[in-house]
């Protein structure tokens, strides 16, 4: 296992995992390459992925979106085009709404990302 990354280990789950707990939405989703915590980006209202980062010191996260392999290291605040492999899946699921839940999405929802 390269240093503070578990290819082995699954995501979460499809969505943020804080945000499904309490009842919240998210724009993009972040994936800890560590444990396979699902986290929202930090635009989202949240900010769960780099919560659990902070809390935890897992410092790798790969973005949870279709199309995107790229590695950011909250250590270094550093961004990697690719890494290693991840346990499937690498990506939400292509029907799930972005940003998400689309059900919890207040119609507002610009308003309230984080820039």
């Amino acid at each position: 296992m390269r240093e503070g990354i578990d290819p082995a280990v699954p995501p979460s789950g499809t969505g943020c995992a804080d945000c499904e707990t309490i009842g919240g939405w998210w724009f993009h989703l972040r994936r800890c390459a560590r444990c396979g915590h699902v986290g929202c980006c930090d635009s989202s209202p949240g900010q769960h992925a780099s919560a659990h980062a902070a809390a935890s010191g897992h410092r790798f996260v790969r973005s949870f979106e279709p199309d995107e392999e790229w590695f950011w290291d909250y250590r270094t605040q550093a961004m990697f085009e690719r890494g290693p492999e991840l346990a499937a899946p690498a990506h939400h699921p292509l029907d799930q709404a972005v940003p998400g839940p689309a059900a919890r999405v207040p119609d507002d929802w610009v308003q309230h990302l984080h820039r």
